[in-house]
Formats: C-alpha cells, sequence, structure tokens
C-alpha cells in the first residue's frame, strides 16, 4: 500500500477516535420535535457499533508508540513530520489536499500526530536498515515511468443538455465571467460540480471525454471556451490553472526511492513490534463490551527475539 493510502486509512480511524471522545459528557445532543436524543444514548450507540472495538485497539496503539518513545527518548521534529506530510501532499495536486481533508472532517493537526506515530515505529524498527545506492538506482531503471509527472490542468464547467442554452451562458460569461460560479449553480446538471461552482480541480490527459479533454489541454487559461459536445451534453468550459509535465530522474526521486525502499524492508517488521509492545503492556479494560479487544496473551508472547526491537 502507498504511503498516500496508508495516512488516508489511518486519518479514518483517527477521525473516529475523535468524534467518540469528543462525544462524551451530559446534555442532548440534537431534538426531533422537541424530545431530545441525550449524549449518553448516542455515545451508547457508537460505542456499540461495529467500529468502536478498532477505535479502541487503536487508541491504545497510539498510546503504547508514545509511551515507548518517551521510554527509549525517541524524538520528533517538526521537519520529521513535514517532510513526510510534503511527500505525500506531492499525490494531490492544487486543493485537492485540503478537500480531501475537509471531506473527511480532518484537520492538519490529525495528519501530523498520524504522521508522528509513523516516524517513531520507523525510528524503532528501521535504525538498523540498510538501502544501498545500488538498489535504489535499479529500483529507478526498473520503475522511473511511475514517477514521471503528467501534465495536469484545473479546470471548471458548466454542463448543460443543450447548445441553445450553452450558447446563452457563453454569452453571459464572455460579457462577464466572474457569474462562472453563480450560472453553474443555476444551470449545469452535473451533480458533481454544479454546487462547487463547476469546479472539476486537476486533471490528467486522458481522464475526461476526447472533446473536453482537447480543450482542456490546448485552450488558454481563463478564457471561456464556446460550447462544446459530449456524451454528456453541452459544456461552457474555462481552463484555470496549467501544470507542466516533467520526466523523472534519480536525482529527483532518489529519497523517495529510499523510503519506499525502506518501507518495503520495515512492513514485516512492524506488525511484531506493535504485538510485543502489547503484549508486554499492563492493559485493563473495564467495560465488559471490549474485553475482546485485547484478550490476555499466551504464557511467554513477546518475548521471542524475533518481536522485540529496540532503537
Amino acid at each position: 500500500m502507498r504511503q498516500a493510502d496508508r495516512v488516508i486509512a489511518g486519518l479514518a480511524t483517527v477521525f473516529l477516535a475523535t468524534s467518540l471522545a469528543a462525544c462524551s459528557g451530559g446534555g442532548s445532543i440534537a431534538t426531533v420535535n422537541g424530545a431530545p436524543i441525550s449524549k449518553a444514548d448516542f455515545d451508547a450507540k457508537l460505542e456499540s457499533g461495529p467500529q468502536a472495538v478498532s477505535t479502541l485497539q487503536e487508541m491504545v496503539r497510539e498510546m503504547l508508540i508514545n509511551q515507548y518513545a518517551k521510554q527509549n527518548n525517541i524524538v520528533v521534529s517538526d521537519a520529521d513530520v513535514q517532510k513526510r506530510e510534503d511527500a505525500i501532499k506531492a499525490n494531490f495536486p492544487g486543493n485537492s489536499w485540503s478537500d480531501m481533508l475537509k471531506s473527511r472532517g480532518l484537520t492538519e493537526n490529525d495528519v501530523h500526530q498520524l504522521l508522528s506515530q509513523q516516524v517513531i515505529i520507523d525510528k524503532a524498527v528501521g535504525g538498523d536498515l540498510k538501502v544501498s545506492e545500488a538498489q535504489i538506482k535499479a529500483y529507478f531503471d526498473k520503475n522511473h515511468a511511475a514517477f514521471d509527472k503528467p501534465a495536469q490542468v484545473r479546470a471548471r464547467h458548466i454542463l448543460v443538455a443543450d447548445k441553445a442554452t450553452a450558447d446563452k451562458i457563453e454569452a453571459q460569461l464572455k460579457a462577464d465571467p466572474s457569474k462562472f460560479d453563480a450560472l453553474a449553480k443555476q444551470y449545469s446538471t452535473d451533480p458533481g460540480s454544479k454546487d462547487k461552482g463547476g469546479e472539476l480541480g486537476f486533471f490528467r490527459q486522458g481522464m475526461m471525454t476526447p472533446t473536453f479533454d482537447h480543450y482542456a489541454f490546448t485552450g488558454a487559461v481563463n478564457a471561456i471556451s464556446e460550447p462544446i459536445k459530449s456524451p454528456f451534453g453541452w459544456h461552457i468550459i474555462q481552463v484555470e490553472e496549467k501544470q507542466e509535465g516533467s520526466k523523472a530522474t534519480l536525482a529527483n526521486t532518489h529519497d523517495k526511492i529510499e523510503d519506499t525502499l525502506r518501507q518495503q524492508q520495515e512492513g514485516p517488521l512492524i506488525q511484531p513490534f506493535m504485538t510485543n509492545l502489547q503484549t508486554k503492556a499492563n492493559i485493563q479494560v473495564s467495560d465488559p463490551r471490549f474485553q475482546s479487544a485485547f484478550p490476555t496473551p499466551p504464557p511467554g508472547a513477546g518475548t521471542s527475539p524475533a518481536t522485540a526491537s529496540t532503537p
């Protein structure tokens, strides 16, 4: 799994854990025609759901990792976290990173907490791992095309069913381009973009229908297109930004490849490391609903040299 995918999956768990914690307390959380839904009832519903056990397990794992870092003097700097975040953000051009966080109700702080945990684990299990320059070059030679950066454009559009309507919208926009947002919300039949003023974000060549794609990659930035026909109807397009593509080199992919190879080596070591932390920990579960989340380990578990790891 790519690091970006791992982070997104982890963020979903972080968010759920935060949501469950935030719902504690008395009083009502909502009313329906004057009838209250209490926070206690809401909490009970969340805690009895299928995600509750995994959320508790994740919160315990986070605490174990932080305790391990403190006990072993592992310090995570802001630079460590920022480097990882920058590498992940590269997979989310333009505003797509902030859009992704917003759609999941997450904050930058949620991201930093998760990445900090990853740094601790990497320092714990990866201290003795080595990646040679020969391995990095061999990986680049085999996979260099995967690191090429394709050209991308950011565009917005208004989709309508007939050319007469498209002609009318085109005329209004060429008279006043600032109306694009309002006209998209008024006329567009594209449910995925109309409420965002027609915004489509960044996309690569070949991701749209041929006629749309051709205009997006040849049209001038900020110009209003003539009506463009596609199988979905008639589009009025405005290209907002263009990003040139680039060919990868060993120099500009070196650190990313090194991280990838380290992650491949670390992958098989992470679960034994976490199992070792958990089996050695004194975890007391007071709520009987969650007793199964942390079963009692068999005698001698967690003591094998294969599962012990220190920086």
